[in-house]
């Protein structure tokens, strides 16, 4: 695979990104594309570069980027809003289709975890060929009510509500730990200490807002108005951090053409590049954008 470092702007901000290209890439023609985007906390140089890895292989150019605020993309990196991840995905998007080596009618996009909302929000709003959702949550309310006790669901109610009103009288949210109202499943956690915890960035400060986007985010609505754009779904058959259900109401919301992919494992336990099952996912994946991109 061949890297290339790229930056683009997200209203103002300096995102800091790398283009992948197919090992034998030779510029004689344009080629079909893919942003990889990563999830809660994820940056480029792990997951979105994992999965430019596979799908160079399969011949296309991918572009990976670092949301504004992690690792060196500019941004307060305490400041995590879903709704400017989709912003700087679309911008992404905007910045691929300038480049001349890559076939615009025919860019798709993955999201891997909370990323997999991001993406079917930005192809509702934006011309994608396709689009791959996977092992994510997409009603921001029902997914965060579900992984709480009612006790501690009331107690995240108030704690917005309160966070809320701090920021119309200070203009500044509360700082909180990055899992105060996303807990870990321990082999969540367990994957998270070994893999990600030493990667640039990882396990910042954020802030209460998060929270407060999260219960305002509704993929499974942008997922109803998809249309014609083809609909990749897959999620891990025993994910406790972001559970089955979350898929399978995304996949009967959406209106588009779409496929099912069921997981043989968790959440990332599966996530390594020469693990079978990621290998396994791959292999799906493929053969989705190879019918939607390449037909």
């Amino acid at each position: 695979m061949i890297e290339k470092s790229v930056q683009f702007y997200s209203e103002g901000f300096k995102l800091q990104g790398t283009l992948y290209f197919p090992e034998d890439y030779e510029n004689k023609e344009k080629h079909p594309a893919i942003i990889a985007n990563s999830g809660y906390q994820g940056v480029n140089e792990f997951y979105p570069r994992m999965f430019a890895k596979a799908m160079t292989e399969k011949g296309y150019i991918c572009l990976g980027f670092d949301y504004r605020g992690f690792a060196d993309s500019e941004g307060d990196p305490a400041r995590v809003i879903l709704d400017e991840q989709v912003d700087d995905i679309r911008n992404a998007l905007t910045f691929l289709r300038t480049q001349s080596e890559v076939d615009h009618e025919r860019i798709g996009l993955i999201g891997w975890g909370m990323g997999g909302s991001n993406v079917v929000r930005v192809a509702e709003k934006e011309d994608v060929a396709a689009v791959a959702a996977l092992n994510g949550f997409y009603h921001g309310e029902r997914w965060l009510k579900t992984i709480h006790s009612y006790e501690n669901w009331l107690n995240v109610l108030e704690t917005v509500y309160e966070d809320r009103i701090l920021r119309v009288t200070t203009g500044e949210s509360k700082p909180a730990d990055p899992f105060l109202h996303y807990p870990l499943d321990p082999a969540t956690r367990d994957y998270v200490d070994k893999e990600l915890a030493a990667k640039k960035g990882f396990g910042g400060e954020t802030r209460i807002q998060f929270s407060d986007s999260i219960l305002e985010m509704d993929a499974e609505k942008a997922a109803q108005k998809l249309e014609d754009t083809p609909l990749f779904v897959a999620h891990g058959k025993d994910n406790i951090l972001h559970p089955f259900e979350e898929s399978v109401f995304l996949f009967h919301n959406a209106a588009s053409p779409k496929v099912f992919y069921e997981i043989n494992g968790k959440h990332n336990d599966f996530m390594y590049s020469d693990h079978y099952e990621f290998k396994a996912l791959v292999e799906e994946l493929g053969t989705f954008f190879e019918e939607a991109l390449l037909s």
